[in-house]
């Protein structure tokens, strides 16, 4: 399995305002997700690239986030701390998708690892 970016969030003090900024300059898709938060999934069109997501911003600091794929989050857990890097939100279950947690690099970067898992709870 190779473990690429899959998706990005991009957080905003106005989602609304957000989205219309979204659609007009790149015609990108904007659909609500029906989950237990406020989160709007990104259609960025055909082709190569990948899609995201869009959430109300929770502090004036949080940055836009891109999300790797991965076969195992303990297993990169693992694997990010003992290359230096930190994890800053441990793993939680994303209903229905999968684990995700949250880490930053060695730059203070930070990235989020998604093991796909549909009996997440």
């Amino acid at each position: 399995m190779s473990s690429r970016p899959v998706h990005f969030e991009i957080p905003a003090a106005s989602p609304e305002r957000a989205i219309a900024f979204y659609e007009k300059v790149f015609g990108w898709k904007f659909q609500k997700w029906e989950g237990p938060m406020e989160y709007w999934l990104i259609s960025t069109g055909d082709g190569p690239g990948i899609d995201g997501g869009l959430m109300p911003r929770r502090d004036p600091a949080q940055p836009c986030v891109n999300t790797i794929n991965v076969a195992n989050v303990d297993e990169s857990l693992a694997a990010i701390e003992s290359s230096g890097g930190i994890c800053v939100v441990p793993k939680m279950p994303v209903p229905g998708v999968g684990w995700l947690a949250y880490c930053k690099d060695l730059d203070g970067h930070i990235f989020g690892i998604m093991q796909n898992d549909p009996q997440a709870k």
